[in-house]
């Protein structure tokens, strides 16, 4: 079969005298080396097992495969691809150009009805979109509840956990794309549903295997008046949809009223403590790190589709919100920002003196929404009702990497004032870059189909749901003259996901998140490697503090510097790892941003040493704050790692002791500058005091291909 589809083909032919020029293969060098090996491994076109391209080619490959023959077009995406300015989504990469370009990242589907056939074709479609490597998202809490009544066979239903195994096995069998990886595939259900306490059991490691379905992911649809019962001290109703019917296509007031209208009529199925419900929650999230948490009226109130009805459920990745139907499979095509490469890093920790180019990120945001928009028309569809629903509503999703990059090199701590105005800058700016070139497309090619009546068509923005008023940086109030005259080509266009992948290839940190430690272990298919934080190497480099002691002391502090007394305070506060940030920050930060998120945002909780009082804390400052995605996965830390670097405790000690020694003299000579915190003495963990300490361990076989951007 050929590698390349015919009309690919036949504009390379055609123009391929412009596009071998354009190719610069130079930048090839510009890959750091486990960006060039994920390349080689899992993104080069490959025949008989060797690789078939250069990646300049495969650049090369996306932007035709896109524009076709407008080539203005395929050299302007070229060059922004190969200077490295953003990233398609990895199905992008993987499949734009070849026969069957599914180059779409997340599926998300409701069940179609809650019956055999209903299901059965769910499966299917399940099975035919994990075939070709997309991600799903699939509302099931209009399946009837266990010990329900079948009226076609005058028997009980088995409920949901029956059901998902059977999804789970699905997703185990079909692999994406023949043997790449398994299916992925979340499954989100509303609290009220009477099975909800078996589905938070359904990934944790001990009890009943006929009740387990540890290949899938689950996530929780929560309306507010669960929260509001938690937060009371309330009881809390269980359902089953087949005897309550239509909770799921509510929201708001609506919802609230059927709910309690339905409890009136004593027609639930059991009646409990909310706070009972919220504590096996909790429990769950502790071991497993799932469920995924969203807000289900936070993100319908908030959204540039709720004229099209209730939406359902989010994507396996938490940051898509589409309208999905039992005839439409929603979408979503994703591509990500580089912001390291539009910084003009600071030289300076006490004055920072860097600059963020602003005007380039407006105009990468542009290119970006008219290619992910030609996406759409480009793009193989696994299924009918996914092309269906693509073209009606056309959704996008622009996301980011490097955000910590960002600022580091500009030596802004994560948890700044600074950090925070930037981060909220650099969000509205790529909003108002999407909306305008979305409109611009609008003007000449026509709104989408469902624009009429969209809050956008009113001149509504997704910063007017928040109560946000955005700054004077852009000319918001003209956009919106021009929206409300034109329409816009797209019903959504923001939705920072995961780029696990490829934020390897382009040497970031991913999505928005803050480092996780500064030096840990990379498990990658040639061996083992210890990976620095390239910043933090290169100013440590610069005093002339990267020195063995300073080294045997990150290593044992498990990639921390703060117990390194010896690295200015400025440098230590830049160089906070995620464990060392308070989360209520992260948070907020998230929150600043969401007034410019018109889908959601993939949002990982870190929390070292979870507990019911902390966890319980941060759902409700999330959901307070508004937020549509309240948690992603709830990642902890283990008290000793498996994989573990041998350090000379004597040694250890010693550099601790001097170091401290030094330190305090340094103290009492400028105590007028000190900020009279002293920084906790070290602990040496049980692991150093075997002889060895302890890093975190990335493993590259964990990373999901399906929705990384």
């Amino acid at each position: 079969a050929p590698l390349i589809s015919k009309d690919v083909h036949d504009v390379v032919m055609k123009h391929k005298d412009e596009l071998d020029a354009a190719i610069i293969h130079d930048r090839d060098f510009e890959f750091d080396y486990f960006g060039f090996k994920t390349l080689e491994k899992s993104y080069l076109l490959k025949l008989h097992g060797k690789i078939a391209e250069r990646p300049q080619h495969m650049l090369m490959r996306v932007a035709v495969g896109i524009h076709l023959d407008d080539i203005p077009r395929v050299l302007e995406t070229y060059n922004l691809l190969s200077n490295r300015y953003f990233t398609h989504a990895t199905p992008t990469l993987f499949n734009a150009g070849t026969p069957n370009p599914q180059m779409s990242s997340c599926f998300l589907l409701a069940m179609k009805e809650d019956s055999i056939d209903g299901i059965y074709g769910t499966l299917k479609d399940c099975a035919v979109i994990s075939k070709y490597a997309g991600g799903i998202g699939m509302s099931i809490s209009n399946i009837r509840s266990s010990q329900s009544y079948i009226r076609g066979t005058n028997g009980t239903s088995n409920g949901i956990v029956p059901m998902l195994r059977v999804f789970n096995n699905t997703a185990r069998y079909v692999d994406q794309g023949g043997g790449k990886r398994k299916g992925s595939i979340a499954a989100y259900l509303e609290p009220w549903h009477a099975d909800v306490f078996d589905f938070l059991d359904l990934r944790k490691n001990h009890g009943d295997e006929n009740a387990r379905a540890r290949d899938l992911f689950y996530a929780l649809w929560i309306p507010d008046l669960f929260m509001e019962r938690v937060q009371a001290n309330g009881n809390w109703t269980l359902m089953c949809p087949n005897e309550c019917p239509g909770l799921p296509d509510c929201h708001g007031d609506e919802f609230n009223e059927l709910y309690e209208k339905y409890e009136r009529e004593g027609k639930g199925r059991k009646t409990i403590k909310a706070q009972a419900l919220w504590f096996a929650i909790l429990d769950a999230q502790v071991e497993t790190g799932t469920p995924y948490m969203l807000f289900k009226d936070h993100c319908n109130r908030k959204s540039n589709q709720k004229n099209l009805g209730t939406i359902k459920c989010s994507n396996l990745c938490t940051e898509i919100v589409e309208y999905t139907a039992p005839d439409e499979i929603a979408v979503c095509n994703l591509a990500s920002i580089s912001l390291s490469k539009l910084v003009s890093p600071s030289t300076s920790f006490t004055s920072p003196n860097g600059a963020f180019d602003f005007d380039q990120l407006y105009e990468v945001s542009k290119v970006i929404t008219r290619n992910l928009n030609r996406v759409i028309d480009r793009n193989f569809y696994p299924v009918p009702e996914a092309k269906k629903s693509n073209m009606r509503h056309r959704p996008i999703g622009i996301g980011v990497q490097g955000l910590a990059d960002t600022f580091q090199m500009m030596k802004l701590p994560f948890d700044s004032k600074e950090a925070r105005q930037l981060n909220k800058d650099i969000f509205e700016t790529i909003y108002f870059g999407a909306c305008e070139a979305s409109c611009e497309i609008a003007e000449k090619e026509g709104p989408y189909e469902t624009f009429e009546g969209s809050p956008a068509s009113k001149g509504e923005l997704q910063f007017d749901m928040w109560g946000v008023t955005p700054s004077k940086r852009w000319d918001w109030s003209g956009l919106k003259e021009k929206i409300v005259e034109h329409g816009m080509r797209n019903s959504l266009l923001m939705a920072p996901m995961p780029t696990a992948s490829t934020a390897q290839i382009l040497g970031n940190n991913e999505s928005t998140e803050p480092f996780t430690s500064n030096m840990y272990n990379r498990r990658v298919l040639a061996g083992e490697f210890t990976v620095v934080n390239k910043h933090l190497l290169r100013e440590l480099t610069s005093m002339d503090l990267w020195t063995e002691s300073v080294r045997t002391r990150i290593i044992a502090d498990r990639g921390s510097i703060q117990n390194v007394p010896e690295i200015p305070k400025e440098v230590r506060d830049v160089y906070k790892t995620v464990w060392e940030i308070p989360q209520r920050a992260i948070l907020d930060m998230a929150a600043d941003r969401g007034a410019f998120i018109d889908q959601s945002q993939s949002l990982n909780v870190h929390m070292a040493d979870p507990n019911t009082k902390k966890l319980t804390s941060m759902h409700f400052y999330a959901w307070k704050k508004g937020l549509k995605t309240g948690m992603y996965y709830l990642r902890t830390r283990p008290k000793a790692d498996a994989i573990q670097f041998t350090v000379d405790q004597e040694k250890l000690k010693e550099d601790r002791r001097k170091a401290a020694a030094m330190y305090e003299t340094k103290q009492e000579e400028k105590k007028e500058e000190a900020d009279g915190r002293k920084p906790a003495p070290p602990q040496d963990q049980l692991e150093a005091r075997k002889g060895t300490a302890g890093l975190d361990t990335e493993d590259d076989e964990d990373i999901c291909l399906s929705c990384g951007a």
